[in-house]
């Protein structure tokens, strides 16, 4: 399109064929680079971005869900919104869905009136067009009990027995690498701070630890928060010297970093007299006064991941049944060798 051309989509909104026309395709073609680019082309997918940036072509969202009869809206149901963990994963996702036109809606399954009422908002057609879910204490019962909801991805924690596709970390995986870890370093006697017993994270937690531990305990209860590991670092002091473990895991870096300050608070050396490794990779365990080894979850990568399985079942397309990502050790100077 000539100088006159551009001038005229310049002088009112630009049209799907004054896209068409510059990048040299057909609207049938544009229409498809838009809504399906995986059907087109990288030299189609690049001819039209840039026939969209020099027309300022604008898609009517609006309009288009109006016609397919969607909401362009993804709900994703967190248990606990003031937990920093998910931070990273919503914004994961949020990107994935922008990058395709939709809009990520927050609900917290833990506020006032609890999970079933969230799910009763949430879980409807005219509110959204899909939902992830990242909330393992929601059951099938649950889900089962809301019929006609928008297609389901489970995310970081699943529903046993649901058919759902699942984005997930390889939790098992995660807490092996910290054991073998701390097993490098001389300890023998490797503690654990738990989360809730009936949860899909700490069933999977122990289960790493079981591969390389042939007694993994002592373990302390626990359900992912600070004050859990204050609770497992009091018990840690009643216990007798010789008994006490040299190494603790938590299965979260909050549960972490609640042990191992209460300990320093007491005096305890770390990693001199005990060494800690927590559990997710939030951001602000590297800036403790002795930063905190943990195992790393893609935080982000998963959110995004989450949200491609959920926009491909939008679509009609079929989906893997379970995406796992792997973890990553990242080591600091919470962790060192075990006593003699």
């Amino acid at each position: 399109m000539g100088d006159a051309g551009l001038q005229g989509t310049r002088q009112g909104a630009a049209r799907l064929a004054d896209v068409a026309r510059l990048a040299g395709v057909s609207v049938a073609t544009v229409s498809r680079a838009l809504s399906r680019p995986d059907l087109v082309s990288p030299d189609t997918r690049d001819a039209v971005q840039q026939a969209i940036a020099a027309t300022g072509y604008r898609m009517n969202h609006a309009a288009r869900n109006l016609r397919k009869g969607r909401t362009g809206a993804v709900v994703a149901l967190v248990p606990n919104l003031g937990n920093p963990f998910f931070a990273k994963i919503l914004a994961g996702m949020g990107a994935a869905l922008n990058a395709q036109g939709y809009d990520l809606l927050v609900g917290d399954t833990l506020a006032p009136g609890g999970r079933h009422r969230a799910l009763r908002r949430f879980l409807d057609p005219s509110r959204a067009d899909g939902i992830i879910l990242l909330d393992g204490q929601v059951t099938a019962d649950d889900l089962a009990a809301l019929p006609g909801a928008p297609p389901l991805v489970m995310a970081c924690e699943w529903i046993e027995g649901a058919p759902l596709p699942r984005v997930v970390l390889d939790n098992a995986a995660g807490t092996e690498l910290a054991a073998r870890h701390l097993l490098a370093l001389g300890h023998r006697r490797i503690g654990w701070i738990g989360g809730p017993e009936d949860n899909v994270l700490h069933q999977a937690r122990i289960a790493g630890l079981a591969r390389v531990l042939p007694d993994p305990g002592p373990g302390y209860d626990g359900d992912f928060t600070l004050e859990s590991g204050v609770s497992a670092a009091e018990r840690w002091l009643d216990t007798r010297a010789a008994d006490r473990p040299t190494a603790v895991i938590g299965f979260s870096d909050e549960s972490a970093a609640g042990f191992m300050g209460e300990l320093q608070r007491r005096g305890v050396s770390v990693p001199e007299q005990v060494s800690v490794v927590g559990f997710d990779g939030i951001d602000w365990v590297a800036h403790l006064p002795v930063p905190l080894s943990t195992v790393r979850q893609p935080k982000r990568d998963l959110g995004s991941a989450a949200a491609r399985v959920l926009m491909a079942l939008i679509a009609g397309q079929p989906v893997a049944s379970s995406t796992v990502l792997e973890p990553q050790l990242v080591l600091r100077k919470s962790s060192g060798p075990a006593p003699a």
